[in-house]
This record gives C-alpha cells, sequence and structure tokens, in this order.
C-alpha cells in the first residue's frame, strides 16, 4: 500500500495552505501565490507536479552532495530498517552504526579530531557546542569563562541557542534573542565594505574586530569564537585570504576555543573534506550535518577536539546532553554508504581539480553581465552581487526586489538558485556534469539578460 495518496496539484496546494506552517516563510504572501509542490528528483534536477525539470543549484538545502536516486543510500537505509530500525545510545548502550560511523569520521577529519558527538541537525549540533564549551571551561576552573563571539550576519541554526549564536538581526527580534553570554562582530565581506582598503588589509581589519571584542569582554571571559569558513547563508561571504590565519593567530594567543561551523562546508563541499583544511585552521570543534548524508535522512553532529573531549571524559562525570535520535542506526548507515560513495567516486577530488575549476571559471565570466557587480566561487559554493550601476558602484535598495525578481526568471527558465537580499547563491550537487554546468551557466545568462530589462527604469 503506498504511503503517500495520489492528488492533483491543486489538492495539494489547498492542504498545504490548511494543515502546513513552512519554515522560514511569509505565509500570508504563500498563500497569495501557492506553494511548488515538488514531487520527484533524479541527479542534479527536481521535478514539480506540473512536470517542470529543474535543475538544482543549491542541492536542496546545501546537502544533496551525491544526488538524487543514489541506489546505495537508499539500500543502505532498507538494509538497517531491516536490521535495527531504532535504538539509543543513553544508558551506555551503543549500535554498530553509530559506531562505525564515529570510526570513519575520525579517518577523514584533521587529527586533532578522534571523538564525536552525535545529533539531529545542525542547529542540535551547535547547541551541544555551547553546552560543551560552558562545561569545558567550568571544568577548567574557570566558570566566568562562558563568551562565545560570533559574527553578524552569521548563520547556526535556528534553536535558540544556535539562533543566537547566528548573527541575523531579523531572527534577533522576532524572538528576543541573542541569550546572554553571545556576542557578535563584523563579518569579512569586503564587497559589502566601502572598499578603501585591500582585500587583504580588510581581512586582516576584519579578524582583529575578534581582538577587539576579547580584550573589550575582558580575555578571562571569553570561551570561544565560531564562524563558517564561508558563510553560506548570509550571502556565500569568501573571507580574504588573510583572514583566517589572523583569526587563528588570535584564538591561540588568547587561549580561547575555535568552533568550525561545517554544516555546509564539510564533506567536500570546497574541494577539501572540511572548509578548516581549505583554510589550514585547526580547530577545536567542528559542527557537521547536511552533507553528511547528502540530506536523504537528519544527521548531525560534532567533532570535538581531545584538548576539549579529554577533560570531559577525565573530569565531567555525567554530560546532561543528549537527544533521543543522536546516532540514529538508519541515518548513521546512511551516512556510512555517502562517505564511502564520496571516496570511491573521488568527488572530492573531483571538484577541487575538475568541475570546480570548470564551474568557477564560467562563473566569474558572469562579470561582464551589467547586472553583476561581483562574482566568488570556492569549490562548489559560490555568489553573485546584483548591482544598479557598476561605474559608479550602486546597490539595488532591498525595497527593489532585485534579487527575487531574478531568482524568480531563472527559477522559470528551469534552473533553482536562491536570492539573499540581491546576492544569488549557488551551490550545486557534487555530481554536477560538465554538461549540466554549461546548462546552469546559460541559463543564468538568459535569466540575468531577462532581469536586467525587467529593472532597468
Amino acid at each position: 500500500m503506498a504511503a503517500i495518496e495520489k492528488r492533483s496539484r491543486g489538492d495539494w496546494q489547498q492542504l498545504d495552505k490548511a494543515h502546513h506552517l513552512h519554515p522560514f516563510t511569509d505565509h500570508k504572501s504563500l498563500h497569495k501565490k501557492r506553494s511548488r509542490i515538488i514531487t520527484r528528483a533524479e541527479g542534479v534536477y527536481i521535478f514539480d507536479a506540473d512536470g517542470n525539470k529543474i535543475l538544482d543549484g543549491m542541492s536542496g538545502l546545501w546537502c544533496v552532495n551525491a544526488g538524487y536516486g543514489r541506489q546505495e543510500l537508499i539500500d543502505a537505509a532498507t538494509e538497517q530498517m531491516k536490521e535495527l530500525p531504532y535504538y539509543n545510545n543513553f544508558f551506555q548502550c551503543a549500535h554498530p552504526p553509530s559506531i562505525e560511523l564515529a570510526a570513519m569520521l575520525q579517518g577523514i577529519s584533521p587529527p586533532q579530531f578522534n571523538r564525536v558527538f552525535f545529533a539531529g541537525s545542525g542547529s542540535e549540533s551547535n547547541d551541544t557546542i555551547v553546552r560543551m564549551v560552558r562545561t569545558y571551561w567550568d571544568l577548567m576552573g574557570q566558570p566566568e569563562r562562558h563568551t562565545i563571539i560570533s559574527r553578524h550576519n552569521a548563520y547556526h541554526g535556528s534553536t535558540v541557542a544556535a539562533a543566537s549564536l547566528g548573527g541575523m538581526k531579523p531572527m534577533h527580534r522576532q524572538s528576543g534573542l541573542p541569550i546572554p553570554g553571545i556576542v557578535h562582530v563584523d563579518q569579512p565581506y569586503w564587497f559589502g565594505s566601502d572598499q578603501r582598503l585591500s582585500p587583504h588589509e580588510f581581512g586582516l581589519q576584519a579578524a582583529r574586530a575578534i581582538e577587539d571584542k576579547i580584550k573589550d569582554v575582558g580575555p578571562e571571559k571569553v570561551a570561544a569564537f565560531i564562524g563558517e569558513p564561508i558563510q553560506g547563508a548570509g550571502g556565500v561571504i569568501i573571507p580574504p585570504d588573510s583572514y583566517w590565519p589572523e583569526v587563528q593567530r588570535i584564538c591561540d594567543e588568547y587561549g580561547i576555543l575555535l568552533i568550525s561551523d561545517e554544516v555546509i562546508t564539510g564533506f567536500g563541499r570546497l574541494g577539501e573534506w572540511f572548509g578548516a583544511d581549505h583554510f589550514a585552521t585547526r580547530p577545536d570543534f567542528m559542527t557537521f550535518a547536511k552533507g553528511v548524508t547528502s540530506g536523504y535522512l537528519p544527521l548531525g553532529g560534532v567533532f570535538v577536539s581531545d584538548r576539549v573531549a579529554d577533560v570531559l571524559i577525565d573530569k565531567a562525570g555525567e554530560f546532561f546532553h543528549g537527544y533521543t535520535y543522536s546516532g540514529h542506526p538508519v541515518a548513521c548507515a546512511v551516512a556510512i554508504a555517502n562517505i564511502k560513495l564520496i571516496q570511491s567516486e573521488s568527488l572530492v577530488s573531483r571538484i577541487k581539480d575538475d568541475i570546480g575549476p570548470y564551474l568557477q571559471e564560467k562563473w566569474r565570466a558572469l562579470a561582464e553581465h551589467p547586472l553583476v557587480g561581483d562574482t566568488r566561487m570556492v569549490g562548489l559554493m559560490g555568489a553573485f552581487e546584483l548591482v544598479k550601476s557598476k561605474d559608479p558602484l550602486e546597490r539595488f535598495h532591498e525595497s527593489q526586489g532585485a534579487g527575487v525578481v531574478f531568482r524568480d526568471t531563472l527559477m522559470g527558465e528551469g534552473v533553482c538558485m536562491r536570492a539573499v537580499g540581491n546576492t544569488i547563491i549557488c551551490a550545486p550537487p557534487f555530481v554536477l556534469t560538465l554538461a549540466e554546468a554549461d546548462e546552469l551557466i546559460e541559463k543564468t545568462w538568459v535569466a540575468l539578460d531577462q532581469s536586467h530589462q525587467a529593472l532597468s527604469p
């Protein structure tokens, strides 16, 4: 018996309107236009209820890295459900999938990581880190070290602690956040600055804002700094090359913990297994989710460095934290199969040496369009900036909705990307072929031309 009823698009839309509250959605606006109903997917394409074929330039939500319809992952879930569909990791119990995955993750992570703590999402994982960071400093006899520094416009999740770590002002206004003990500094967004400094100088300045905040709060009160190697939902903010080395120096000098939020950048997105590998940082924690299962099942977690894990094991006693689905056996089995697939198909090196450079070159050429003021891409994670004028540089006002105009126009051409204000972001699946990359770029040019005409006075 099929679990899902066969219905028309209109029936699905009516049921959706009547019963479903969507995440990050203006529901009044949505109910006027109705949802696009996605019914199936294959490779790098999704299909809607009207039969439209759409190249998924966002890998779902930064996560379907291995592409849709991978039988290896479907089989892994099916077989594990037959063997052990669920058991918890509480009460001194464990099961083979969570143990096997923990060992496999140690094998692909930087050398300071030998242990992981499993959660169900990136948000839960970052909440876990807040608990671990503060517990660590308590155990180290420095309970006053509870302040965590993050960045404006960062995204670290939408639970209370994770949203507090993030620097999204609308989320903070709506929910009375951040919680105490979390402060923010400016992001390393050179294009969004006045551009009076060179990128190198600006990167150093942005990093030293962290040092200034440490001195302002008091070095004896600062526990950690958290950052996405490349800010994702904030607009694919790729920091200047000078930024991360200076951040690492500051963390080392003041003895604070460094947290690398790898929810998007982890598992190969940048052409290395992790963003910390790409930027040569030495974090004490790495958050992961999304790409660990290619989005086929929810799973998240935290890589915990020996520096922290050894203290928790030796001194904490019981760590009063965990989730019902921490290390869910089916999710872990899919993650194991997904990592094996990435390895067997050499997808990480393919991003670094093949499809990544190919798409990057074509992406950079978009800067020739009069509507594009800046392009940037590392691995398969990129963005371009829509501008009203290039010389002199004039950006569209948010009220003009240039990003939405382009996004909707591009969707009409059969490609899905995301608009963050007037920044267009792209993160296609790792299995994108050269021909599919050409399709993505060709349709982007068409949509830029149409959007330029629509946005011209």
